[in-house]
Formats: C-alpha cells, sequence, structure tokens
C-alpha cells in the first residue's frame, strides 16, 4: 500500500499544501483547494485512526476531484469560464458524498479540458499543467490535473471521468494506473455530463489497489481490498489490425515485452479481430461522434453564439452536431447497442484483451499549442484505443509498462460488468511489470 502507511493524515497533507504553497504562483494542476476543510478532513480520520475505529483503507488518503464534479455552494465550472454565473450546486456530487463517508480528504478540483471534450490537455482559459515527468510535455486529457495531481503527489487518488479514454489517457501518460470502470456501476449523479451514454468516473492512482478500493467506494460497493488473480490461465487476446497501427517503437517494444512476461507467467495469448466491428460503428457515426452529438444537446443554449468564449475545439465540432435530427441520434444508439452485444459475443472466449493504452508517448506542448493540424493528429491517436471501451460499454485498466524514457500504458480490457476480474488480474499484472 501506500509509502506513507504510518504517516498520519494532517501531516501528509500538510506537506502537500506546503508544496502547493510554494508554487502558488504558478500552480496549473489545481483550479481550487480546500485547505481549511481538508485540514478537518485529516484531523478526523487521524482521531479514528488513534481510537481504532478507522472507516476503511481510504480513510485519510488525500483525493483530488476533477473540476466537474458538484461540490455544495460552489459553481461547477467543468473546465468552463461560461459557468461562471451558473447557480451553485446545491449538494456534493454523490461518488463525492461516498468517498468523504469513507474518510476521504478531499484536497482540491483539478484542471481539465473545457466540458471534458478534448484529450490532449490544453484549455485556453487555463495554462496547460505539464507532465508530472516533464513539465514541457502534454499532461493528456480530459482529466489533466488528475493525471498530473496522483502522478506527482499532491494527492494519493484523482477522481477523473472517462468518455473515450479521460481516465486512462492522463494516466498512462504521466505513468500512474487509471481505471475505466463499467459505466452503469458508478452513479453520474452530479456531475457535470459531457455524453451521458459514455460517460464513466474513475480513480487515477499510483497503484492498481488503490484504484480498486476507491472504484468499490464510489460504486458503493463493500471496499475489501483486492485479492489477485494469478496470471497463469488467463486467456488474453491481442486485437491484430487498426489498433495496433503507427505504434511508436519504444510503445511497440514495450508492449510485446510485456506480453512476453504475461506469456511467461502462464497466460494464453490469443490473437484476434475487432477491426469489423470498430468499422462498422466507425460508418453509423459519420454523422458525428455519440460523445459529439449528445454533447450538443447539451449545450444548445449557447452554442449558436459566436461570442460564447469556448474553445474552438469544443466549439465547432458540437455546432456541427446540432444540424442532426434526433431522430439520427436514436437510430445511432440504437445500433451502438447492437454492436456492443456483438462486442460482447466476441471477447467471450477471453478473460481479457491488451493494447497499449495510447500508440504514442506524450508530445511537447509546444507542438500542438498553434499548429492545428498536429494537435488533430495527436489527440486521434490518443483516442484510437482508448474509446474502444467507451464505445462497446467495457470496463478498462491502464498500467505503466516499464522501460520507457516517457511513460506509456499496457490496457487491460474486461467485458461489460467483469471490472472485478479486471481490477484482480490486473494486481497481478502489475506486479509482474515491476519485476526487474
Amino acid at each position: 500500500m501506500s509509502h506513507f502507511a504510518n504517516t498520519p493524515a494532517r501531516d501528509r497533507l500538510e506537506q502537500i499544501l506546503s508544496r502547493l504553497n510554494d508554487r502558488r504562483h504558478e500552480e496549473k494542476a489545481f483550479v481550487r483547494l480546500y485547505a481549511e476543510r481538508a485540514r478537518a478532513e485529516a484531523d478526523a480520520a487521524d482521531r479514528r485512526r488513534q481510537g481504532g475505529a478507522s472507516l476503511g483503507a481510504l480513510d485519510g488518503k488525500i483525493v483530488s476531484i476533477k473540476d466537474l464534479f458538484d461540490v455544495a455552494g460552489e459553481q461547477t465550472l467543468a473546465g468552463s469560464i461560461i459557468r461562471r454565473d451558473a447557480a451553485p450546486a446545491q449538494r456534493d456530487a454523490l461518488v463525492v458524498q461516498r468517498l468523504r463517508a469513507a474518510g476521504a480528504v478531499i484536497i482540491g478540483k483539478t484542471h481539465m479540458t473545457e466540458f471534458a471534450f478534448t484529450a490532449v490537455g490544453l484549455n485556453p482559459h487555463y495554462p496547460v499543467p505539464g507532465n508530472a515527468t516533464d513539465q514541457r510535455l502534454i499532461p493528456g486529457g480530459s482529466s489533466s490535473g488528475a493525471g498530473v495531481s496522483a502522478a506527482e503527489g499532491t494527492c494519493d487518488i484523482a477522481i477523473g471521468s472517462d468518455t473515450g479514454g479521460s481516465i486512462r489517457i492522463p494516466a498512462a501518460l504521466n505513468g500512474i494506473v487509471g481505471f475505466k470502470p463499467t459505466a452503469s456501476r458508478v452513479p453520474l449523479d452530479g456531475s457535470f455530463p459531457l455524453s451521458p451514454s459514455l460517460d464513466s468516473l474513475g480513480p487515477l492512482a499510483r497503484t492498481v489497489a488503490d484504484c480498486a478500493i476507491t472504484d468499490a467506494v464510489m460504486a458503493g460497493e463493500q471496499p475489501i481490498p483486492p485479492v489477485a488473480r494469478p496470471i497463469a490461465g488467463l486467456r488474453i487476446g491481442i486485437p491484430r489490425g487498426r489498433l495496433l497501427e503507427e505504434l511508436s517503437p519504444e510503445i511497440a517494444n514495450a508492449f510485446a515485452a510485456s506480453l512476453d512476461r504475461l506469456a511467461k507467467a502462464g497466460a494464453e495469448i490469443v490473437d484476434c479481430t475487432l477491426d469489423d466491428l470498430i468499422e462498422r460503428l466507425a460508418e453509423a457515426t459519420r454523422i458525428g461522434s455519440i460523445a459529439g452529438l449528445e454533447a450538443s444537446r447539451i449545450h444548445a443554449g449557447w452554442l449558436n453564439d459566436d461570442g460564447a468564449p469556448v474553445d474552438d475545439r469544443v466549439k465547432l465540432p458540437l455546432r456541427r452536431r446540432l444540424t442532426v435530427p434526433d431522430a439520427a441520434i436514436s437510430a445511432l444508439l440504437e445500433t451502438r447497442r447492437a454492436l456492443a452485444a456483438a462486442m460482447d459475443e466476441r471477447l467471450s472466449p477471453f478473460d481479457l484483451i491488451a493494447l497499449p493504452t495510447t500508440p504514442i508517448a506524450a508530445v511537447p506542448i509546444a507542438s500542438v499549442e498553434t499548429d492545428v493540424a498536429e494537435y488533430n493528429r495527436v489527440e486521434g491517436l490518443l483516442l484510437r484505443n482508448c474509446q474502444v471501451a467507451n464505445q462497446f460499454d467495457l470496463n478498462a485498466i491502464t498500467l505503466p509498462m516499464p522501460g520507457l524514457v516517457r511513460p506509456a500504458g499496457l490496457m487491460l480490457v474486461g467485458r461489460n460488468g467483469t471490472d472485478a476480474t479486471v481490477l484482480a488480474s490486473a494486481l497481478s499484472a502489475e506486479a509482474l511489470l515491476q519485476e526487474n
């Protein structure tokens, strides 16, 4: 578990607040801090611990939350300045209530891309949080501050949202673990929506165990520390085809080496094909992505306002989607349901599917800030493998792959509802990948 296991929560919190105070004039990962409330929560956790009345594995853990979760009494900005006039939230988001009830110390809200719509990590209203491993590199998005805060240790666990990879992309690029649950397991109440059909809420942390405990609390399940499932005997499918194209040489090598470790530990590695199902969904979404179409309805109120101070990378694609009729969106969602059922059947012979989380590592911020074509290329690659789990209603985890200069992830994907299997297998895979 955490390397601070015996340090009081208040002491760890003060170390983090001191770090954040030292850089307060150039803070980029956090957009809001709750220092006083966090101190009270940390003190309460320490008192429970001294009295032998701990609330469990999350009690006293320092947790950051993405800027799209409601906190009672304040506006929920979702990374956008046009939300500054919104009515304050009446109550905390349901997952935030559950985290607090489990003893989590909520330290602050983290940077995100505007309305969670983009995956690179840039938001024109805020400075870009540099990657935790190198400030000059992109953090990945949309849970950009979440990935940076968990990787740099300004929280133990970060809570993000994932509509097309928004937890797994920043986790992979910052060298940590990120888990996207089966969407229906974790309630969305009190989280600002991007795409209700695709949105999932989940944790980013430095260990699988921390992600598993947090996920259980968020889902309203008993947070029992997970038991590793042996790698031996697991049947792991490798989707040959488009999802393994355009890999950087380093990631291709690291992925092959990771599969090699799994095979040596007794996993059965079997090729499979998903390209036909992915192609059929691509065909159905020629009218627009599901996320873009659903978001265009959520944001219809301001989308035709040319003066709306919103990132063009958000405004223009969503405005184009406004013209698509509701009936066409309903038909698309029906097609998606049928294809998700076909994918479930396709994956039934396997315990897991393994992929590189992203085909490339983090690129320099400077390379995408003004070059639209390069930005679009990078974003397309970052989303490509991750979005399959959202589109086909699966669950997925990313683990850091060893031996890389710039971090990248190994993604393990499971069928709808197999979250426990994926997390238990990831515990074993994590130990295997960390062996020298």
